[in-house]
């Protein structure tokens, strides 16, 4: 009853923890999704304004020394124009290219980037007068394909303006600078690599958590659901067997059946019967807890597999009379001598045997055959019951697993026997398929490995 209610309520709030851990990680995407799109215009931002702290840095080196170099003035009459009288031409200064080489400006770029805290950024530069505006006078090897690009790549142009002379001459530039970057928004993507990686791994780690968690209270849910009818399977088939013996005794008391030795037979017989029935339930549930711990003992011998398979025949042949029912051998054969243990591998064939029986129709038919396939001698238990579908023959081997029988309410068990059949097969190192169809029967195949030799058990 107590697991009946934890299983009513887990199954009312497992929706809501699916709901709720799904828009919790909808809502961290999201804020990661726009914390990203912030991050990257705050990092272009700022490496933009570091690059031109450094070029500005750089070019008030240049300005600096090419302004101490000497050069020549030529004065301009006073009635040209409006400027001062003062005002010169500076056609004898010496140019940014005259003074510094390409690799020279590049390196004073490089250093100044490092102490601003770039470590690593593509550029390309040049440098041109502001009388001949299509005149480069210096650049580097790749600027004139960089330039080009002005959708991915970011240019910045400053003016070098000279530190001393006339009076406007602080003022008005003499040549300019250009600076491109190659594929900026790259390489700002690129300068945070490593936070998107770890902000993606963690992200998947915690979808993987919320995966297993699901996976978890799913498993949870469903274990919670075959105890319930364990227990509930478990309570019918031993209460039924109570009540006839229970029923048996009160007759047994009666003076009637006390003076009549065949009614005394009859219902002792009864008891007897019920009795054994019980004690074949508690093994069974005894033999699923020593399969769950893994302490199956086996006594493995060399026996003939249709010996096991007659025995297991025999053992039913009293319900399978009951039914009317007929049994079809067919061993084929020629070496079907096995390492095996006699008592559990008679039990798994029974279990199969017995599953036939359990699920048949009218005119009950049991096809039993055996066969050589290369070094595996094959077993086939065939009957012409009620079958399964696919969903029941992907799960017929799962522990506490029965398969509905729909209008077949008779069918008694805990659904442990194909569990069982299952775990000797595996012990055996053999290999078990099953074939079924819906309304037409099943047939399970099995194949177990051949004895080396063929020395007699």
């Amino acid at each position: 009853m107590f697991d009946a209610v934890i299983f009513a309520v887990m199954k009312r709030i497992f929706p809501i923890i699916v709901l709720l851990i799904t828009l919790s990680l909808l809502g961290i995407f999201i804020l990661q999704v726009s914390w990203f799109k912030n991050m990257i215009i705050l990092r272009q931002e700022q490496l933009s304004s570091k690059i031109e702290e450094a070029l500005q840095t750089v070019i008030s080196e240049l300005s600096s020394n090419v302004s101490s170099t000497p050069y020549t003035k030529i004065p301009r009459k006073s009635n040209l124009g409006l400027l001062p009288d003062d005002f010169t031409y500076n056609l004898g200064r010496p140019t940014i290219a005259q003074h510094f080489s390409e690799f020279e400006i590049r390196e004073k770029l490089q250093n100044a980037f490092r102490q601003k805290g770039i470590k690593k950024v593509d550029f390309e530069f040049a440098v041109y007068s502001n009388t001949n505006l299509y005149k480069l006078e210096l650049q580097s090897p790749n600027f004139l394909k960089e330039a080009e690009d002005t959708i991915n790549n970011k240019t910045i142009i400053q003016p070098i303006i000279p530190e001393t002379g006339s009076q406007l001459e602080g003022l008005i530039p003499y040549e300019h600078f250009i600076l491109v970057v190659p594929n900026f928004k790259s390489q700002v993507w690129g300068s945070l690599i490593w936070m998107i990686v770890g902000s993606f791994t963690f992200t998947l780690i915690i979808i993987a958590a919320f995966a297993l968690t699901v996976q978890t209270l799913l498993r949870q849910r469903k274990l919670s659901q075959i105890k319930t009818d364990f227990i509930n399977n478990m309570t019918h088939e031993f209460k039924t067997p109570l009540a006839t013996i229970s029923l048996a005794v009160d007759a047994l008391r009666n003076e009637k059946v006390q003076h009549n030795p065949e009614k005394m037979s009859y219902f002792s017989g009864i008891i007897k019967e019920e009795n054994k029935r019980m004690n074949k339930h508690v093994e069974t549930i005894l033999q699923a807890a020593l399969l769950d711990k893994q302490e199956l003992k086996l006594s493995m011998n060399k026996v003939h597999a249709e010996d096991l398979l007659q025995n297991a025949l025999n053992n039913h042949r009293l319900q399978i009379e009951d039914k009317q029912g007929a049994v079809e051998t067919h061993f084929l054969a020629k070496n079907d001598l096995i390492l095996a243990d006699e008592n559990h591998f008679t039990n798994m064939l029974s279990n199969l045997v017995d599953n036939g029986i359990k699920y048949s129709k009218e005119k009950l038919l049991i096809k039993v055959s055996t066969s050589n396939q290369g070094k595996w001698p094959c077993i086939k238990i065939e009957d012409n019951g009620i079958g399964m579908n696919k969903e029941t023959v992907k799960r017929i081997f799962e522990k506490f697993y029965r398969a509905h029988t729909g209008n077949i309410h008779n069918v008694k068990g805990f659904g442990l026997g194909m569990s069982y059949v299952k775990t000797v097969i595996d012990v055996h190192q053999g290999k078990i398929k099953v074939d079924s169809t819906l309304g037409k029967g099943s047939c399970f195949t099995i194949q177990v490995p051949l004895v080396n030799g063929n020395e007699e058990a």
